[in-house]
C-alpha cells in the first residue's frame, strides 16, 4: 500500500476539488480526510505505510511467532519458566531501560535461545512525535545496552505502540533495522478481562500469524498458559522473527 495510497488519495482530491470549483468546504474536507488517511497509515502498522514492516510470514504451515513487548520484567521469569516447559522458542522486544533494570533476565532470555529485538531504549509516549536523530538515539542507546548486558546484537526492531512516520522510517533505515509489526494484536496492556484477550488472540491467528503479546503482567502469563495449550490442540507450531528474515535473505 504505502505510498501508492496517498498518491491515489492525491489524485482523488484534485479531481474532486475541480469539479466543484475548488469551494472552501471542499477544500477543508479534503484536508480533513487527507489527515486521517496519515494519521491511519501511522497507527497501523499492517498497513506498511511509511516503512516495510514484517507482519506475518508467508506459510502453508500452521505455525504462528510468539513475540513479547516492553521487557525484561519481574513477570518476564515466569513466561521464561512456562516457554521452557514446552520447548517454545519466543522473540522478546525489549525496552533498554528494563534491561538495566533486570539485567539477569535479559541474560537468562539470550541463554535460553529466544530471539531478541530492540524496542527502544526508553518506550516514549511521545514516539511519534520524535525526530529522527533522536529516535535514533533511543535506537543506538538500546543497542549499546544490550551489547554490554548481553553481548547480543540484534538488526530486529519493533516500534513502540506500532507507530511509524516519516522520521521513524529514517531512523530505521540509518541504523540498519529490519521493522518487526504483527498481525495478532492481543489489546493486552490495554484489556483486563482474560478471557477477551485470548479470545482475541485465537480469533485472528492464521498461518503464519505473528502475536503481539507482553511479559508485564500476571493476566498476560495466564492467557499464555491457555494459548499454549490451543496452539498444540491445532497443531500449530512455533517460529521465531529472526528465523523469518533469514529465510528471506536466502530468497
Amino acid at each position: 500500500m504505502k505510498h501508492y495510497l496517498f498518491i491515489l488519495f492525491y489524485l482523488f482530491c484534485n479531481v474532486f476539488i475541480y469539479a466543484f470549483h475548488g469551494t472552501f468546504w471542499v477544500y477543508f474536507f479534503c484536508f480533513i480526510g487527507f489527515t486521517a488517511v496519515l494519521t491511519w497509515g501511522s497507527f497501523d502498522i499492517t498497513l506498511r505505510y511509511f516503512i516495510n514492516s514484517v507482519t506475518h510470514k508467508r506459510t502453508k504451515i500452521k505455525e504462528v511467532a510468539l513475540t513479547f513487548d516492553d521487557g525484561p520484567t519481574e513477570f518476564t521469569p515466569k513466561f521464561l519458566d512456562l516457554l521452557k516447559e514446552n520447548n517454545i522458542k519466543a522473540t522478546f522486544f525489549c525496552i533498554g531501560k528494563q534491561i538495566e533494570k533486570y539485567p539477569e533476565t535479559f541474560q537468562r532470555i539470550i541463554a535460553e535461545g529466544h530471539t531478541i529485538g530492540n524496542h527502544t531504549y526508553s518506550h516514549s509516549n511521545n514516539t511519534g512525535f520524535l525526530s529522527t536523530s533522536k529516535m535514533v538515539e533511543e535506537i543506538d542507546n538500546c543497542d549499546e545496552i544490550m551489547l554490554k548486558a548481553g553481548n547480543l546484537k540484534t538488526n530486529l526492531y519493533r516500534p513502540p505502540f506500532g507507530v511509524t512516520n516519516p522520521s521513524i522510517a529514517k531512523a530505521i533505515k540509518k541504523t540498519h533495522k529490519k521493522s518487526i509489526g504483527w498481525n495478532v494484536r492481543s489489546l493486552d496492556t490495554i484489556t483486563e478481562d482474560e478471557k477477551k484477550i485470548y479470545q482475541r488472540v485465537t480469533k485472528g491467528i492464521k498461518k503464519g500469524s505473528i502475536i503481539l503479546l507482553h511479559d508485564t503482567s500476571e493476566k498476560t502469563y495466564n492467557v499464555l498458559v491457555d494459548l499454549l495449550v490451543f496452539l498444540k490442540d491445532k497443531n500449530y507450531s512455533t517460529f521465531t522473527v529472526d528465523s523469518l528474515i533469514k529465510n528471506q535473505k536466502n530468497d
